[in-house]
Order: C-alpha cells, then sequence, then structure tokens
C-alpha cells in the first residue's frame, strides 16, 4: 500500500537560511506521527509546506499518489489545526465548525448534519450555540479539532494545539486527542517539542535537529536506542559518560567508568582504542543509603547534592567519587515507600548492566 503523503528531497530556505535540508518522510493512512524538535529546527515549516501555505524550495510533496506543489491549500485534502486555534468570536460553536462547508458551497440540510455529527464525535453536541469565550480552553481547542474533521481531510495536522492549556487539561486532552485520532482513523501528523508528549500520544515520531532529521521510529524505539548523541540528549534525560574500549569480545566491552573497569553489553561495531558515550538513563541507577545494602563490589561511593520530589519520583544529584555528577529517578513503590534522601548523605549508585546504551563519540 501507498504512503497517504510523501515528502521527497525537500528543501526550503529564507534569506539564505537553511530550515529544512532535504527532508524525505512517508505518512501512512491512520497513523498518529508526531514531528518534535526544539524551536526553530523547521517542524512548523514542514506542515506549512504539506498545507500548501509555503512552497518548497526543491523537492515534492505527494499527497494521496499526486504531487501537489501546484495545488493550493484548500484543494490538498488537509486541514490545520493551529496553536491558537484561530476561532471566530462573534460565531457560535456551531457556526465555526460549519464555515469551511458553508464556503464550499455545501447545502445546508448536510451541513447541518456534518456539523451535529462531528460535534458528538468531540462531545461538544450541548454546547453548539456557544460563543467560544463562553466555553473553555479545552473545549475550545475541541472546536478547532472540530472544525477541521468536518471537511472529511485525508489528514490532520496539528501545530502545537496543546501548548496554551495548564497542565491538567493538557493531560485530559492528551487522552482524548489520541482517542479521537483512533475513532476517526485519519492520520495526524502533531507538532511538539514536549518530549513526554510525543512518547505518550504517537504510533511514530520523527525527531528533527539542525534542520535535518535525525531519527523516525516508534517512542520506543527513539527513547530506548537513539540513533545518535543529538537523540539521546534530546529524548528525555540521559547520563552521558565518555570513556575509551580497553578490550571487546562477542558479548562485552571492557572500559574503565568511575575508576573502574567494567564489562558493558557489545551492541554495534566497535573496536578496542574506540572513543565512546555510554548512555545510561536516570530510572536506571539505584540509590542506597550508606548501611542499607552490601556487598558493594559493584557500586560507587557517592554524595546527594539535590533531592528534588516530584510526586511519584524523586530526582536526586549525586557527586561521585572522582567528581562526576549522575542524575537518578527513584520512584515510590511498596519496597520503598519512604524514599527519604537528604543533602550531604553519603550513598552506593549502580545500575542494571547492560541497560545502558553505547554510542559512538561525537565531538
Amino acid at each position: 500500500m501507498s504512503a497517504l503523503i510523501e515528502l521527497k528531497q525537500v528543501y526550503k530556505a529564507y534569506a539564505n537560511q537553511t530550515i529544512l535540508e532535504n527532508i524525505s518522510l512517508s505518512i501512512e493512512q491512520g497513523e498518529f506521527l508526531t514531528l518534535l524538535g526544539p524551536s526553530g529546527c523547521g517542524k512548523t515549516t514542514l506542515l506549512r509546506l504539506i498545507s500548501g501555505f509555503e512552497t518548497p524550495d526543491s523537492g515534492d510533496i505527494i499527497i494521496g499518489g499526486n504531487s501537489v506543489l501546484s495545488s493550493p491549500p484548500h484543494l490538498r485534502q488537509v486541514n490545520t489545526v493551529f496553536q491558537s486555534y484561530a476561532l471566530f468570536p462573534h460565531m457560535t460553536v456551531f457556526e465555526n465548525v460549519a464555515f469551511g462547508l458553508y464556503c464550499e458551497g455545501i447545502a445546508k440540510n448536510e451541513i447541518h448534519q456534518r456539523v451535529n455529527d462531528t460535534l458528538k464525535k468531540v462531545k461538544l453536541a450541548d454546547l453548539a450555540n456557544r460563543k467560544p469565550s463562553q466555553i473553555s480552553g479545552g473545549q475550545q481547542q475541541r472546536v478547532a479539532i472540530a472544525r477541521a474533521i468536518v471537511k472529511r481531510p485525508l489528514v490532520l495536522l496539528l501545530d502545537e494545539p496543546l501548548s496554551a492549556l495548564d497542565y491538567s487539561l493538557r493531560k485530559a486532552m492528551q487522552i482524548e486527542l489520541k482517542q479521537l485520532q483512533r475513532q476517526l482513523g485519519i492520520a495526524f501528523i502533531f507538532v511538539t517539542h514536549d518530549q513526554e508528549e510525543a512518547l505518550s500520544l504517537s504510533d511514530r515520531i520523527v525527531v528533527f535537529q539542525n534542520n535535518q532529521i535525525q531519527q523516525i521510529g516508534s517512542p520506543r524505539e527513539v527513547y530506548e536506542k537513539p540513533c545518535n548523541l543529538a537523540v539521546a540528549k534530546f529524548i528525555g534525560e540521559a547520563n552521558i559518560l565518555d570513556t575509551e574500549i580497553e578490550d571487546v569480545n562477542s558479548s562485552h566491552i571492557t572500559a574503565t567508568l568511575f575508576n573502574k573497569k567494567m564489562q558493558l553489553k557489545h551492541v554495534g561495531n566497535y573496536k578496542k582504542g574506540d572513543k565512546i558515550h555510554v548512555i545510561i538513563r536516570p530510572e536506571d541507577i539505584r540509590a542506597y543509603g550508606e548501611n542499607e545494602i552490601t556487598p558493594t563490589s559493584d557500586m560507587h561511593p557517592g554524595i546527594v547534592e539535590e533531592v528534588i520530589y516530584k510526586g511519584s519520583t524523586v530526582d536526586l544529584l549525586i557527586r561521585l567519587a572522582n567528581q562526576a555528577l549522575l542524575a537518578v529517578t527513584e520512584f515510590f513503590d511498596e519496597d520503598d515507600e519512604n524514599l527519604v534522601y537528604t543533602i550531604g548523605e553519603k550513598v552506593w549508585v549502580h545500575w542494571m548492566r547492560g541497560w545502558e546504551l553505547i554510542l559512538p563519540y561525537e565531538n
């Protein structure tokens, strides 16, 4: 089956500054695809190119099997939900959702049927006669989505639509958005710079950095198996340790970390003398009180420098004997309901061998 949307070597620059450099990407029918990256990396520009509000300097954009480079936005079968929602304040919810259908000259009875059906899907049927100022931020967002999907697009483009919401509403809308996408069965292309949001919503994530695609994969793939240092740094938190390979066999790499020689899981094509990054996620590290555990021969002594309580977790910054600073995340559970740490406390730390990630060294 051919892709719903294909981007082929798309290049875009403004005033001789490259915004997107040779982007190639396929979007499948019914998938939730997230464009993730820092501000200014070209995510929104890519949406504007797909929707027809911008034109690439080179490359091709194919929607439904046809090149759309010469097609205006209203003929591309894509609709956009903007960060600001862009609702008409003088119109009711019903009128906002119906506006695009009226512009297309669709019969009034069909408009009423399609708008009412769409408002039911987004749980707004009871608010059809209210103005945008009379409903909540989350409800306004659903009106914007309803206005887009009532036109039955092949794909819905969402440009950071949750960024204006408070934390609890944002969490609730993430769930609603994913459920709505499954219900509708159409492709969503979602732009965000929020890693947690991308991981929780997406079928696939496209990680952007420096105006290029760094990695495409499932949330688990980009988090657990980042392809390079830029992705490892951007997706979640990471302890990044630099060392050199001292020995290699078929299953293990030997290297020195924290002044101790260790065996690390051998994944990749490495040889003796190669410089590497060892990536350890904070949640994969365990910290124990000075007298809490024995033996400690495989552990590393440290001192707690910072304690950050987050409700379900406690984040620690631990200074090791060699002055390396480790970020550690501890989860509350039935084995340790208190997780009480104090600044200046002496602790032992270790991580599950084999859970580390090894990447080639980058300057």
